[in-house]
């Protein structure tokens, strides 16, 4: 391991902080820029869906790995910004309109799933996040003049003015721009004063009040910036599958979620990324490895639950903090 001793202001301010990073981002940008010449279609779909959930993870890694705020429920953002980037879309509002509204009316919501944070942390917290993505997935069925109710909406294709993304590689570029963009914005942020309260917040909620830090203020702005995240993935994971339905966005897709980032490691902004890739790979290596498992364990119906619950458990037991 090579350790980094920071000798002034300026080197703990650096994104990359040495020339080896610099070299490894640059190829890795490289082979993703490469990526639809080089991989199948498939594999190429499935990398699209790891950088909306790294877009995902990003924002739930400002909340919980920066800001020590759990999220239990954080479906209902991702949930919100589809839908709304369904409807407008379908009403004919141009692509980046309805993406910036996206992340807005996310944003929103997260203000207000945010001022329990104000009274209340930790499991408590978690149950009050939890109740309100029980309340948008209930809205999301029961609103069938805008959302199509259980039946679902169906997605028009993004239309950058007039230009209609018809192709997998060429929504898999638009997925790859905004995660590039929203990774900057990240890193950026945590550089400045703001994700600065935020780790502060994270360690002692004591001594960052003790030291000037508004702790509503802050806690409120985690939220909105995690949920406008979670929105905009939200509606880019609207356009991927061209069809969504409230089920969708349920309990079950926020304990995935809060997986990914406690598997990709809190309090990392690369967690984001090693997360989403566990969590779209996972299923596959489960789909692979059911023909070399006995009869009984690999067509048991819960075997990926089995597997997500034991991975999760293993890494709050043994990843150190």
């Amino acid at each position: 391991m090579r350790f980094i001793f920071k000798t002034d202001y300026g080197q703990d301010l650096r994104l990359a902080k040495h020339g080896g990073h610099v070299l490894w981002y640059g190829a890795l940008m490289l082979l993703l820029l490469g990526a639809p010449w080089i991989v199948p279609e498939y594999w190429l779909a499935q990398l699209t869906f790891i950088l909306i959930y790294s877009i995902v993870g990003l924002g739930l890694m400002v909340l919980a790995g920066f800001t020590g705020l759990f999220s239990i429920g954080h479906a209902a953002f991702l949930g919100v910004g589809a839908y709304t980037q369904a409807v407008l879309t379908n009403l004919g509002v141009p692509f980046p309109i309805a993406l910036l509204a996206a992340g807005a009316l996310s944003a929103a919501v997260g203000v207000v799933v945010g001022l329990p944070a104000l009274r209340v942390k930790g499991i408590y917290l978690g149950i009050a996040t939890l109740s309100v993505a029980f309340i948008v997935e209930e809205i999301l069925a029961r609103w069938e003049s805008v959302t199509g109710g259980n039946a679902g909406i169906h997605v028009k294709q993004p239309d950058l003015f007039g230009w209609k993304l018809t192709t997998g590689n060429e929504f898999y570029f638009l997925c790859l721009f905004i995660t590039v963009v929203a990774t900057l914005a990240i890193l950026n942020l945590m550089r400045s004063p703001t994700g600065r309260a935020f780790v502060a917040i994270r360690d002692s909620e004591i001594s960052a009040q003790s030291m000037g830090i508004h702790l509503a203020r802050y806690k409120t702005l985690s939220f909105a910036i995690s949920a406008t995240l979670a929105g905009i993935g939200g509606a880019l994971y609207a356009h991927k599958l061209s069809f969504i339905s409230p089920e969708q966005f349920n309990i079950l897709q926020s304990i995935d979620l809060l997986l990914m980032v406690v598997v990709g490691g809190l309090g990392f902004v690369h967690g984001a990324f090693l997360g989403a890739i566990f969590l779209i790979s996972m299923p596959q290596i489960i789909n692979l490895s059911k023909d070399y498992l006995p009869e009984a364990v690999g067509q048991a119906p819960g075997l990926q639950s089995f597997v997500y619950g034991a991975v999760l458990i293993a890494f709050v037991l043994f990843e150190p903090l």
